[in-house]
């Protein structure tokens, strides 16, 4: 949002926040939310360059629609699976990293020993 329209609507008394703000999520949950998203958009592309959805589902024992909702980074979808996914579409773990290391996530203030 830019920085007129923030102002316009904060001087109409209205709140402009985040989202993560919004839901009161902690550091934690907002990088765990934002690396499951980031691993669900790497399968997708991965998995287009390789094979069907439904040929991914065969090859870990899972379904297709379940690799759908992978994919589309349903909430119910375990990271355990999109590692499993990510690995069958023949990503090494450095690949997986680096999908990780691509987020952005918020820092927490470490606490002063």
């Amino acid at each position: 949002m830019d920085k007129a329209k923030r102002e316009q609507l904060e001087a109409r008394g209205w709140k402009v926040g985040t989202v993560a703000e919004f839901l009161e999520l902690t550091p934690e949950e907002s990088a765990l939310i934002e690396i499951k998203l980031a691993l669900s958009r790497k399968l997708r592309q991965r998995r287009q360059q390789h094979m069907t959805q439904t040929e991914l589902a065969e090859k870990i024992q899972s379904s297709q629609p379940r690799i759908a909702k992978a994919e589309n980074g349903d909430r119910s979808v375990s990271i355990e699976l999109l590692l499993r996914a990510m690995l069958a579409t023949g990503a090494t773990p450095q690949d997986i990293g680096h999908a990780i290391a691509e987020v952005a996530v918020p820092t927490t203030p470490r606490a002063a020993s």
